[in-house]
């Protein structure tokens, strides 16, 4: 499993890094997970994408779906698009007018995911947990099929314990974490400290931070991250175009 970070700031893109998209691979499939501004131009980069085999997305923000408009396009109008081929696009129905956008005749499809049940996507089965934010956001666990390998992406969210569970054992753990130590119990995003406390609770392996501020001392994130954590778990910061074998 490897997921490749296609974007990672959080609410806008600046200096030519975008907001929340990545991709993940595993024996063949291409899953797009969230799919903010510059996603596209990005993804292009590293793959064609009438090669995805499919999109999820954690909710609706505009910093979480800029470019999947444009994907929808991209899928409508390029030449050497298999007319025969819908791609897939996940979300939840909570947002019944955004949900509706993810169906476009004959190009996309938009199919909902709900809460605790587990789907069955390409190599992966994926369960879902509500996380606290001021939208309706699910956080995603994915598990490898072949490797029992576990991926958590934590979607937006301030602190929330259910995440000790959510996240146990994780191999990686990709959080939210837009804010710096001290503003804690946040309505809308981890603080690095908290990223970190979970991280070391749930027993993750490797945790990633993401959703990054524009502003301020990254490596200080970082390491306030893992101080929090103890060591107990490898903490790095997300960046475009890095690749995260799982």
């Amino acid at each position: 499993m490897k997921l490749t970070v296609l974007g990672c700031l959080g609410a806008y893109p600046y200096n030519g890094a975008g907001t929340t998209g990545y991709l993940l691979q595993s024996e063949g499939f291409n899953l797009l997970v969230d799919c903010g501004s510059t996603t596209l131009v990005r993804l292009e980069e590293i793959l064609d994408p009438l090669a995805l085999d499919a999109a999820i997305i954690s909710h609706y923000h505009h910093d979480h779906i800029a470019d999947l408009g444009v994907l929808q396009y991209y899928w409508q109008l390029h030449p050497e698009r298999d007319p025969q081929k819908i791609l897939p696009l996940y979300g939840h129905t909570l947002d019944t007018v955004h949900f509706e956008e993810l169906s476009l005749d004959k190009v996309t499809e938009g199919r909902p995911y709900f809460e605790a049940k587990q789907l069955e996507l390409g190599p992966f089965s994926v369960t879902f947990m509500r996380t606290i934010h001021p939208v309706v956001c699910y956080a995603m666990r994915f598990v490898e099929n072949s490797t029992g390998k576990i991926f958590v992406f934590t979607g937006d969210s301030g602190y929330l314990a259910d995440f000790k569970e959510f996240a146990a054992d994780a191999d990686l753990f990709l959080a939210d974490t837009y804010l710096f130590a001290g503003n804690e119990r946040h309505k809308a995003h981890f603080t690095s400290k908290e990223a970190g406390e979970l991280a070391k609770e749930a027993r993750v392996k490797r945790l990633v931070l993401t959703h990054l501020p524009q502003f301020g001392d990254l490596k200080q994130l970082q390491q306030e991250a893992a101080d929090a954590c103890e060591n107990s778990a490898i903490v790095e910061l997300a960046e475009v175009k890095k690749v995260f074998e799982i």
